[in-house]
């Protein structure tokens, strides 16, 4: 058995860590970097398995259960069909025969003598609505047995939406590799049908690419998954708005961490309006292994300061979670609910307070620099204001600089203080302007004529995310007239070769080489805008120059 057992470590050990590096240090002996990389391979292998087992145990239980409810019923069916009184039973029709089995599944959990407890206890209302569990709207191609699931929830806000900006950030910061060992799964904690659809379409046609991947899911909940909310208690003294938006989060929290619990080995809970550093993932993936490998028995790993951002845990360990936030959703916010079960899990009675932040800090441990920032300003609870910053993030990168063409530019567009194109051109700072206009244009002449082979435009940033360029042509000027146009042609001679998109507010593409040299390109609104703009990044790529 032990032979067995061990031959199964190897199989294991070789196909995690794949065989040219088995052999490598099988040969090279037990080099010190070699080891430790060994050493945090075993243990995410053995979290792995633990998640696994943790699965396993799962369905073990809904097999034995539906094996004995389909146990009861046949035997109930051979009765009925051996007994004389009531021989009418043996020619029921298959729809008769197999409503009466939906009847007795349905009733039969009455009869086992003992259950387990599950989320129909902290909220019995969901027993009344059979579909209560089940998404009304599901994005995915069911991606399993990532490294990392990202939880984002999201709402509907009265003032601007982070999401898109969000995850633009979050992506943009992936590595290929990363994209294809992640999911992303964005919960749209709403009961309003249209407005779920109409995020859950802009998310799709904006990550269509990522959604068809696999990589990033769109999940929302029924209606009846949420209690009646007018008829909370009133808790920590609290206005009953307040108790009934925290009690919504953390039901949402529950709902995605039950959602995301099979999907992946660690879950991160964030939230919907945050940026991210680069190389965020590989960064909480290299501490999670370093822990683990030291033989730690963390609890939450901590990549923020601030709220429920950037929380790491096990997946294995979600269901308790879930249990906790479901028992005392009405009773407190779910970051305090968190700290709770940290303090009930480690904590003495018999002990001083300092003891007990000693014990809780021995299993929530925190990672500096900060790998996440807060940027939302405006809460989806009417009127709250708020402006949390983690100040371990650093400064926010608010505008990208790039070395471009030698160019004059102009702008019809009335700049806000310094805040100048001719300096945004330069990479020495972001532009920003009032209100514009239909007709209002940004033009940039070079001299000599270039040849461009591909722009890339951004607008808005992470502290004006909403502050985008909607409804803009990207057009250019070629410096000789062309037998063959590629792009419409308008009346003035410049050819439109791309649009911003009205979601990211980002402008890129490519120029075909036959257009030749171009004396202008130039940047043209079509309709007058209720936000103001702002272009935090301006590259011009000339044909045969380094990549971006």
């Amino acid at each position: 058995m032990k032979v067995r057992r061990a031959a199964l470590v190897l199989y294991t050990f070789i196909l995690v860590l794949g065989v040219p590096f088995f052999i490598f240090f099988i040969l090279q002996g037990p080099d010190l970097a070699a080891e430790n990389l060994l050493q945090q391979r075993i243990a995410e292998l053995h979290e792995r398995l633990r998640h696994a087992e943790m699965l396993n145990q799962e369905r073990r239980r809904d097999i034995l259960t539906l094996r004995h409810h389909f146990g009861v019923v046949l035997e109930n069916g051979n009765k009925k069909s051996k007994s004389p009184s009531n021989s009418s039973a043996h020619h029921l029709g298959r729809g008769a025969l197999w409503k009466e089995t939906q009847q007795y599944l349905s009733n039969s959990q009455n009869a086992l003598d003992l259950q387990l407890p599950s989320i129909h206890h902290y909220l019995p209302h969901l027993v009344k609505f059979p579909d209560s569990l089940q998404p009304v709207l599901k994005l995915s191609k069911g991606r399993t047995g990532v490294n990392i699931v990202l939880g984002i929830p999201t709402v509907k806000r009265q003032v601007q939406s982070y999401l898109l900006s969000t995850l633009q950030n979050l992506i943009e910061n992936m590595s290929p590799e990363e994209k294809r060992d992640t999911l992303i799964v964005v919960f749209i904690g709403e009961s309003d049908q249209e407005y779920i659809n109409k995020q859950a379409s802009e998310i799709e046609n904006l990550f269509y690419s990522h959604i068809a991947s696999g990589m990033l899911e769109v999940i929302a909940p029924p209606a009846n998954y949420y209690p009646e909310f007018k008829n909370l208690r009133k808790t920590l003294g609290d206005p009953i708005d307040r108790v009934r938006w925290r009690t919504k989060q953390n039901l949402d929290f529950a709902y995605l961490m039950m959602y995301a619990q099979a999907r992946g080995t660690f879950y991160v809970q964030l939230e919907d309006d945050i940026l991210t550093k680069p190389g965020y993932l590989s960064i909480m993936k290299s501490f999670a292994r370093k822990q683990m490998s030291a033989n730690r028995d963390w609890l939450v790993l901590d990549f923020c300061q601030l709220g429920f951002i950037g929380k790491m845990f096990k997946c294995a360990d979600l269901p308790k979670l879930v249990a906790f936030f479901s028992m005392f959703h009405n009773d407190k916010p779910v970051d305090w609910l968190l700290d709770h079960l940290i303090q009930t899990k480690v904590c003495r009675f018999d002990k001083d307070v300092k003891d007990c932040k000693k014990r809780k800090d021995s299993v929530w441990l925190h990672y500096k620099p900060s790998l996440f920032q807060h940027v939302g300003t405006h809460s989806s609870l009417k009127g709250k204001v708020q402006k949390l910053k983690d100040k371990q993030f650093g400064k926010l990168v608010l505008h990208h600089p790039h070395k471009n063409p030698l160019a004059e530019v102009k702008t019809s567009l009335k700049a806000y203080k310094s805040y100048t194109l001719h300096r945004a051109y330069r990479g020495e700072t972001y532009f920003w302007s009032l209100l514009p206009q239909e007709g209002d244009n940004l033009n940039f002449h070079f001299t000599p004529p270039v040849m461009l082979e591909k722009y890339f435009f951004r607008s808005g940033n992470a502290e004006h995310p909403e502050d985008k360029f909607v409804n803009t042509t990207v057009e250019i000027l070629p410096a000789s007239s062309l037998t063959v146009v590629p792009y419409p042609m308008l009346d003035d001679g410049f050819l439109i070769v791309g649009r911003f998109n009205n979601q990211s507010g980002i402008a890129e593409g490519t120029i075909l080489p036959l257009v030749g040299p171009i004396a202008i390109m130039r940047l043209t609104i079509h309709s007058d805008s209720d936000h103001w703009i702002l272009l935090s990044e301006i590259h011009l790529k000339v044909a045969g120059s380094a990549k971006r």
